[in-house]
């Protein structure tokens, strides 16, 4: 039976606090707004901690890069999982560790795997032979994980789509890595962002297992499995999908029955560590009476911090400061682009100009994936609280 997960407002403060932190916060910055809970990202990777201790999480710095997000995780001891070059730099010279750095991303630049060799980053992932020969040149004796196509069913983003060498190709590609001076030292995995679906964790654990049988018998012995992320929040008061807590336990018990005590397990956490720690503060800056339904201007839109509805194929829950009758209702961002459509079926209190608009768990894959200025307008302020 699934279980509801609990409130995660800004700080554990409620409903009320919430509002009244906004209220304050609105008055005092202006908007749109991003608030960003420190207290929540700790909470977070307690989370994490307790439910897969024997887990070392990577936070995923693409769900949202804020430097003081990443300064906060560094102080927790967290490792970061990074995709280029500059998410690299930026790590580092906010005072990670290198040897808390995975560069993730399958597919690398020459100037990137360079630039990693450069500043001491050793562990990385592919899934190709080509990528193979770009390491070994750019980047010696590095450590590399193969990264297996795994089911993706019932995630939002489907990362096996682009990512991820067939199982069976898995041996062949360590066997190439250690044959170019490479140390091939295991095999990583990605079910999916926002999955629900535990059986993807599961049944990839299996697979996962056999190539470090088969890898053990032809003198490759591995170390270390990285079980990805997409993790899945609560986006909505009332979802009641599986919680992470749930399929954290059944995942820590499949690795103890599948897998050597010494291997070492590693992860690559983004919205779960961020994505419950955002909300965004917008206001209605026009409203009209269209399609026989209130129509109303946001200034934050698709361009901006509801990227996520575009890129991130979120839904969001909007809440408003307002109580009274619902009606049927639009929401449009502030640009000159009709596809600046946040959502056309909400019920809403009736709202005038100046009135806020409010969405919960927003942290990920927003402001991260906003556009600088489209049309002039700039994405919300960002305020750790």
């Amino acid at each position: 039976m699934k279980k509801k997960q609990k409130s995660n407002d800004l700080n554990g403060s409620g409903r009320q606090g919430l509002e009244g932190l906004i209220r304050r916060s609105a008055k005092k910055h202006g908007t749109p707004l991003m608030l960003i809970s420190r207290e929540v990202l700790k909470k977070q990777y307690q989370r994490f901690r307790r439910s897969l201790p024997n887990v070392m999480p990577f936070y995923a710095i693409k769900a949202n890069p804020h430097p003081e997000i990443i300064k906060t995780f560094i102080k927790l001891g967290v490792g970061f999982d990074v995709a280029s070059g500059a998410e690299m730099d930026l790590v580092l010279n906010l005072g990670a560790s290198p040897d808390k750095v995975i560069f993730a991303n399958t597919i690398k630049s020459n100037e990137d795997i360079a630039r990693a060799h450069k500043r001491k980053v050793k562990l990385m992932t592919f899934d190709n032979e080509p990528e193979l020969y770009k390491i070994a040149k750019h980047c010696p004796r590095a450590k590399v994980l193969v990264r297996i196509k795994v089911d993706n069913t019932g995630s939002a983003v489907e990362l096996s789509l682009k990512f991820g060498a067939d199982a069976d190709q898995a041996i062949f590609l360590l066997k190439k890595a250690r044959s170019l001076g490479l140390q091939p030292v295991g095999v990583a995995f990605h079910v999916g962002s926002q999955c629900t679906n535990l059986n993807n964790y599961l049944r990839a654990l299996d697979v996962s297992s056999l190539i470090f049988s088969e890898a053990e018998k032809v003198g490759l012995p591995l170390t270390i499995l990285d079980i990805g992320g997409g993790f899945p929040i609560r986006h909505f008061d009332n979802d009641d999908h599986l919680t992470f807590k749930d399929m954290a336990g059944a995942i820590r018990k499949k690795m103890r029955r599948l897998f050597d005590k010494n291997t070492n397990f590693i992860a690559e956490p983004g919205r779960f560590f961020v994505g419950s720690s955002g909300t965004l503060i917008t206001q209605v800056v026009g409203r009209t009476f269209r399609n026989n339904k209130n129509y109303y201007y946001l200034n934050d839109g698709v361009y901006a911090d509801f990227s996520g509805i575009v890129f991130d194929h979120c839904r969001y829950e909007f809440k408003t400061l307002r109580r009274g009758q619902k009606f049927l209702t639009t929401l449009a961002g502030p640009t000159c682009d009709s596809f600046d459509t946040i959502s056309l079926n909400e019920d809403l209190p009736e709202l005038e100009v100046g009135n806020v608009v409010y969405v919960k768990n927003i942290g990920a894959y927003s402001c991260a994936s906003a556009v600088p200025a489209f049309n002039g307008f700039p994405p919300a302020k960002v305020l750790m609280v």
